[in-house]
């Protein structure tokens, strides 16, 4: 186990090397965020990859090749996390412009915690979205509902992805913006787990 992850984690740190460099580029100014979003890109092929690597991973201790099922992972699951992964950052971009610039729109404050909420929700659904591209083959438009399903579904699952975001997002804060990059492998194994119940539903009632 120490071996797969500390392999996951590094070759999904090669992965989505191109973009964490871009963002360590960027200020943190709002007008950075359609760019941040940009560098953020290969995160979604990258973490499919890890998730495919991480589940398909071997006990055989004499048949350990984490890097081959990492690298295969993202051959098959890279187009099809950025079909998801692409909208879902321009929606949390657009999300996340309107929080910084809140202030100057006038509302009441409670429309801030609304468009929050949205925000979570949607990160919550890309975490459904992620997993199930990696783990299976669907059309783009069917992985979404899958995901919007389960998201509802299995509320277990849900709140797990949700403990997984106050941990990162409180971790960021306390120590430091690279921790969630750090620490991408036990996370996501940790994600895995908890969609055991969406894993196993999709493989009985939506597969052949």
């Amino acid at each position: 186990m120490i071996h797969t992850l500390v392999t996951v984690e590094a070759l999904f740190l090669v992965a989505a090397s191109p973009g964490l460099a871009g963002l360590l580029l960027l200020g943190p100014a709002p007008a950075n965020l359609p760019l941040a979003a940009v560098c953020l890109l290969p995160l979604g092929p990258a973490t499919a990859a890890a998730l495919y690597a991480l589940h398909h991973r071997d006990r055989d201790l004499t048949d350990l090749h984490p890097a081959r099922s990492y690298w295969r992972g993202w051959r098959l699951n890279a187009v099809p996390a950025l079909k998801l992964w692409t909208p879902l950052l321009a929606w949390l971009t657009v999300i996340a412009f309107s929080l910084t610039h809140f202030a100057a729109t006038g509302l009441p404050a409670w429309w801030a915690v609304l468009v929050a909420a949205v925000g979570v929700g949607s990160l919550l659904w890309g975490a459904h979205a992620l997993v199930l591209t990696a783990l299976f083959v669907f059309r783009a438009r069917d992985t979404a509902r899958l995901a919007g399903y389960f998201l509802f579904r299995h509320r277990r699952a849900g709140l797990g992805a949700a403990s997984l975001l106050v941990l990162t997002a409180a971790g960021t804060a306390a120590l430091t913006e690279a921790l969630p990059a750090l620490l991408a492998a036990p996370m996501l194994l940790s994600l895995l787990h908890s969609s055991r119940p969406v894993i196993a539903e999709t493989q009985e009632d939506f597969t052949a």
